[in-house]
């Protein structure tokens, strides 16, 4: 997958949160928040994705390290259980989240986190942002799995998608490279330039007009089980809540007669309407600079400055301290 990152990079050591979790909690502490979200990684406690395939005790170690060092400096964890790193192998056995055999494997690791970081969870986030992980990962290709439909005509002389496209290199038809290696994505017949400078990877399979809506139910009725089962065996002992994160943006009726009202609304359904919640509290995305999925080291939005160049030393940004005001204010 690294040839689908822009820098051809990866997330082996990312900003080594692994190792400087510690002081990266005391970062948060120093801030003035009072909560952190974190994902847990699925294959980092179970490798193969299942019980059956054996447990990795260095990463659930890691976990409880973690949980402890919040709970000291007075943070309160909330956790997801899965933000789109899929085990590899679930992925290769049945196409992961393209199978209803993923309810009952994702059911078997959620049990385990219950299990295992329970008593010191009492926020837990199901799936993050199903919405995008559809999207990105089966309608464009953007994300892993990276799955998308193969080009099926010809667009303004350009080798399209039809409705849709993954990201990847193309040229005209007559065989000459667009300037500065540029990538195209076809959506609902327009074609968007996007010059990254670089050569995508080939396609690799996928169906956007079926796949997306196949992981949206499975997804559902993962989320579903999970939630039923926390209810049922852990809420009241541990005393904790369940939820999912979902992504939105908003429309805007283009004018106000009721046909674009009405597609404007559709539209906020489309996206929002998975479970629309009170909103009580936020987290600033993010604490650090980050391995950022496919735009890898290239972007940055942290409110601390990560420098890679120097062995990944934190630096507090203008926006941090402003932050810290903030948070002192309220």
């Amino acid at each position: 997958m690294t040839k689908k990152i822009r820098d051809r990079s990866n997330g082996d050591v990312a900003v080594d949160h692994h190792n400087r979790y510690k002081e990266d909690v005391g970062i948060m502490k120093g801030v003035g928040m009072d909560a952190y979200r974190f994902s847990i990684s699925w294959s980092k406690i179970l490798p193969n994705g299942k019980l059956s395939g054996g447990k990795n005790q260095d990463g659930i170690d890691y976990y409880n390290n973690l949980l402890k060092e919040l709970q000291d400096k007075g943070l309160e964890p909330f956790v997801t259980l899965f933000h789109w790193d899929l085990p590899q192998a679930l992925e290769d056995e049945y196409g992961g989240f393209l199978s209803p055999k993923i309810v009952d494997h994702f059911l078997e690791y959620a049990n385990f986190c219950f299990k295992t970081f329970g008593d010191r969870v009492k926020n837990w986030i199901t799936v993050n942002e199903p919405w995008t992980y559809c999207y990105g990962g089966y309608v464009t290709g953007a994300l892993a799995p990276g799955r998308c439909s193969a080009p099926t005509k010809h667009v303004g002389g350009v080798l399209g998608w039809g409705r849709y496209s993954c990201w990847q290199q193309l040229s005209f038809s007559n065989g000459k490279d667009l300037a500065n290696n540029e990538t195209f994505c076809v959506i609902n017949d327009q074609i968007h330039a996007h010059a990254r400078g670089r050569r995508q990877p080939r396609h690799i399979g996928g169906d956007s007009g079926r796949e997306p809506y196949t992981v949206a139910h499975n997804q559902l009725l993962a989320h579903a089980a999970v939630v039923k089962l926390y209810n049922q065996n852990y809420k009241a002992s541990q005393k904790g809540k369940i939820g999912i994160t979902n992504v939105t943006k908003w429309m805007i009726p283009y004018s106000e007669s009721k046909k674009d009202r009405d597609a404007a609304q559709r539209a906020i359904d489309f996206v929002f309407g998975w479970d629309g919640v009170k909103v009580k509290g936020y987290f600033a995305w993010s604490l650090l600079d980050n391995f950022e999925w496919s735009e890898g080291y290239t972007v940055r939005f942290g409110i601390y400055y990560i420098n890679y160049k120097d062995g990944l030393k934190r630096h507090p940004t203008l926006s941090s301290i402003w932050f810290k005001m903030l948070l002192k204010s309220t």
